[in-house]
């Protein structure tokens, strides 16, 4: 891929201040120079004219300045994975980057992190900052090189413009105006660049895409959806459609900042009024019938890792698009880009600071849009479930065929009829526990006086399993994440069956005894955590698996190289002090008839 170069000779024609702000972010890596320039641009350049821009865009991360033709917005974006999260927010929301580059060094991995990072969060217009010129005595050999090797690099990043200026932003040269430094250059400065460079509004001209973000019920005749015009156009008297259910309406009128208009672009805020009741909530996705986007629950997503925790598949983690909040996870990770060389690596996991491309799976279907053409709806974030913190943000690259073709088939003998015919309530006992802390042991002695009780039972016991459903699965994280998304799964369709299935499994971490929790209904999740001490466990051990593993010969063995995260809500607490295994079985079982999930005896 060629990637054009501007070629901007003189500052051009007049721009108007009345233009929205270009939003500008400065990357690279520590040390190259970014918050000198942000600096400079904002001293010399006025930032205190525009103040109130900072008002009006919302975001406290972009700091305004103006020159006589044009106002900006610009973001310093702090280096390293600590950071990872101001810089991908800042990119997501610019429309230009300056990537500074130290004229010694070169583009080092940092430099080639933030340019695959800005790549794709959508920008698509780059300007190479070759900074500390007078470093190199402004040599025009080394700032010939740094760009082929830029140039070189970003092929295929999918950029538009990529202009490469030499400067010094210490002493000003080649910053705010043309310097005599570098005779053998006859390009423009920097902010001559910025004054004339034309970044196209693609969301203008992409179809309506119209996130609902609040809903007036105060007429009784119709439903107002307030929100933003993400792209296209709304006209008042046209036909439009909730993308999620497929139902439509024409538009009765569009309620401005000022009262009624005749229509609504992208980026402005307005209220759309129907003409007749349409069901629609929050995050529902409003458009042209004939531009109606994919609805679907698994797509392919390009992704950006930011928590301190790696990414395991299988984990279940809370999605944030488009105003709508739902459980998603990965359900694969097709590749790992290696951002030196641009290459595809295999992975099976995703470490803090890297980009993978992936297979998601959400919880339930949303109307999705391809990133590439529909910047501001095709992105999501992932958020930790426990601490909410923001772990990733995803790119959309298309919908999964098989997702399209696959539905929910309803079924006349629900769980609550196969439950009533056994006289019995479903649930899923769950006992977790380090490795001998007694968990098959109390689970066999729960089952034998169920079926005592003429109870319908069945137990699931982790070394049984790994002996053939799991049988492909080790036990690093990633696989004991995949190990128990499919117990819970199988556990799920049991509990349908009206059963009362025993789970014995280590399972060491909360995010999967959660996310088994919150696949069955209220009530039907009893956590037994088996608090018995480690130094116990090693005693009891009759496989001799901690001495293995204490001698180095068995890895990722929980309680001993891998944590375990011990339950803070477990219905029940088994601990040394209740005495032995068919006494903690007997309290179990009054546990059962207590919550009427078995008949008293």
């Amino acid at each position: 891929m060629n990637i054009p170069k501007m070629t901007v000779s003189g500052r051009g024609g007049e721009l108007s201040t009345q233009a929205p702000a270009l939003r500008l972010l400065a990357c690279g890596p520590a040390g190259a120079g970014k918050s000198t320039l942000a600096g400079r641009l904002l001293q010399d350049r006025g930032a205190a004219a525009v103040d109130q821009l900072v008002a009006e865009q919302g975001d406290a991360a972009f700091r305004p300045f103006s020159t006589d033709r044009r106002s900006f917005l610009i973001a310093d974006a702090p280096s390293g994975p600590r950071n990872l999260s101001d810089l991908a927010m800042a990119a997501a929301n610019c429309d230009l980057a300056i990537l500074l580059v130290d004229a010694r060094a070169g583009l080092v991995e940092q430099a080639l992190r933030d340019l695959a990072i800005v790549s794709m969060l959508g920008v698509r217009h780059v300007v190479l900052a070759v900074n500390k010129m007078d470093l190199v005595d402004y040599s025009e050999t080394v700032f010939n090189a740094v760009v082929a090797d830029c140039t070189d690099r970003a092929s295929g990043m999918g950029f538009r413009t990529l202009a490469a200026i030499p400067m010094s932003a210490l002493s000003g040269v080649d910053v705010a105006s043309p310097s005599t430094r570098m005779p053998w250059r006859h390009g423009p400065s920097l902010l001559d660049y910025l004054e004339t460079v034309e970044i196209a509004d693609d969301a203008a001209e992409a179809p309506l895409r119209f996130p609902i973000e609040g809903v007036d019920s105060s007429n009784p005749g119709s439903r107002g959806f307030s929100g933003v015009v993400m792209s296209g156009r709304v006209k008042a008297g046209e036909e439009i459609c909730v993308a999620d259910s497929g139902k439509t309406a024409h538009v009765a009128r569009i309620l401005g900042a000022r009262g009624d208009v005749d229509s609504a672009r992208a980026h402005e805020a307005v209220t759309l009024v129907f003409d007749a009741k349409v069901e629609a909530a929050r995050g529902d996705m409003i458009c042209h019938v004939a531009d109606r986007p994919a609805v679907v629950e698994q797509f392919a997503a390009h992704l950006l890792w930011m928590g301190e925790e790696k990414l395991l598949p299988g984990r279940s983690y809370l999605m944030v698009m488009n105003g709508r909040t739902v459980q998603a996870s990965v359900t694969e990770i097709k590749y790992r880009l290696n951002v030196e060389s641009h290459q595809q690596m295999a992975a099976k996991t995703l470490q803090a600071d890297e980009i993978g491309f992936c297979n998601l799976a959400a919880a339930q279907p949303l109307s999705i849009d391809p990133f590439e053409h529909f910047r501001k709806t095709g992105a999501f974030q992932l958020l930790d479930r426990a601490t909410n913190a923001v772990v990733a943000i995803g790119t959309i690259a298309f919908p999964l065929r098989r997702a399209s073709n696959v539905h929910l088939q309803a079924m006349s003998v629900t769980k609550e009829v196969r439950a009533g015919l056994k006289g019995q309530k479903p649930a899923v006992l769950w006992f977790t526990g380090l490795s001998g802390s007694g968990k098959s042991t109390i689970a066999n002695l729960v089952e034998i006086r169920l079926a005592g009780q003429n109870a319908h039972t069945i137990a699931l016991d982790g070394d049984n399993l790994r002996h053939g459903l799991n049988r492909d699965l080790g036990f690093t994280d990633a696989d004991r994440v995949e190990n128990i998304r499919r117990v819970g799964e199988v556990s799920k369709l049991m509990a349908d069956a009206g059963l009362i299935v025993l789970c014995s499994f280590i399972s060491p971490f909360e995010a999967e005894r959660r996310m088994v929790r919150e696949l069955l209904g209220p009530g039907e999740f009893v956590e037994v955590f088996c608090d018995t001490p480690l130094e116990t466990c090693i005693q009891r051990d009759r496989k001799g698996l901690y001495k293995r593993a204490l001698a180095g010969e068995i890895k990722n063995f929980t309680g001993v190289t891998q944590p375990y995260e011990r339950p803070d809500n477990a219905e029940i607490v088994l601990t040394l002090d209740d005495g032995p295994a068919e006494a903690m079985a007997d309290r179990i079982v009054a546990y059962l008839r207590a919550s009427g999930i078995v008949a008293s005896a």
